[in-house]
């Protein structure tokens, strides 16, 4: 099953509920302009959005089940469709407190981080591995969207497998940030307090102007496109990257973290 498979599914099940996509916007609670996004393909449905409709068009799951068969590498279903906006985004704004960007990992990094703890199994961190590699592929497109990333010098600074995985994730940053598409900043220590020490967030531009919101936290992540909440990252973000080094400062702290040449 592709997506345009999917959409017909969704139009089938709107026109046998009798249900408009205004309609639809309104039982679910979601903006009728991307019930339309989705419905045109410009966005890629959500499994959140996916479980509502099923709710309201009363289909017994077929539109979540289908669209979690339509994922082709297995990760958490909240952020199963993710790597489709990241694919079709125009500009993408990550900030990260904690660690290196799950884009800029390197293979051996992102292992550390998803095996600690012990909390998968060694099958299952593979392929949540596999996932992250894969999305990397954006940055060297033909046509990639403008990658721009916000990191807390403390993710810089923490050894993530040893001080040697830790300076081979340095030196990978430090290639990343020469892609076209790729613009890095350091948000340093002498900051203290910040707007989003909470957690970090991905601000995503998409076609046609319309922006979405990926969350993680310690339970379970969100894809969102609440006006109220986008608009408040967006003043976050902008203070963030005001308060960032510059990309030739911050290049230059990560050679100086960088302990071999």
């Amino acid at each position: 099953m592709n997506i345009e498979m999917w959409i017909r599914a969704l139009k089938a099940a709107r026109a046998g509920a009798d249900v408009s996509q205004e309609g639809l916007a309104t039982l679910i609670k979601w903006s009728p302009s991307t019930v339309a996004a989705i419905e045109t393909g410009r966005r890629r449905p959500t499994m959140e959005f996916a479980v509502a409709a099923d709710q309201a068009l009363g289909t017994g799951g077929l539109l979540a089940g289908l669209l979690k068969d339509d994922d082709g590498l297995s990760g958490p279903s909240w952020f199963e469709s993710w790597p489709g906006h990241e694919e079709c985004a125009a500009r993408l704004c990550y900030f990260e407190p904690c660690l290196v960007p799950g884009l800029l990992q390197t293979e051996e990094y992102a292992r550390t981080v998803f095996s600690a703890g012990g909390l998968y199994r060694s099958d299952r961190v593979e392929d949540l591995v596999n996932l992250r590699m894969s999305r990397q592929r954006l940055l060297h497109r033909e046509d990639p969207p403008e990658c721009v990333f916000v990191i807390d010098e403390s993710a810089l600074r923490r050894p993530v497998g040893g001080p040697d995985a830790m300076d081979r994730q340095l030196g990978w940053l430090l290639e990343a940030a020469e892609l076209p598409p790729v613009r890095l900043h350091v948000l340093p220590l002498t900051v203290g307090a910040h707007v989003s020490m909470g957690g970090g967030f991905v601000l995503a531009q998409l076609p046609g102007d319309d922006r979405l919101l990926c969350l993680d936290n310690a339970a379970r992540g969100q894809i969102a496109d609440h006006p109220e909440w986008i608009g408040l990252v967006q003043r976050k973000w902008e203070h963030l990257l005001g308060e960032a080094l510059s990309e030739s400062a911050s290049i230059d702290l990560i050679n100086k973290l960088k302990v071999t040449p």
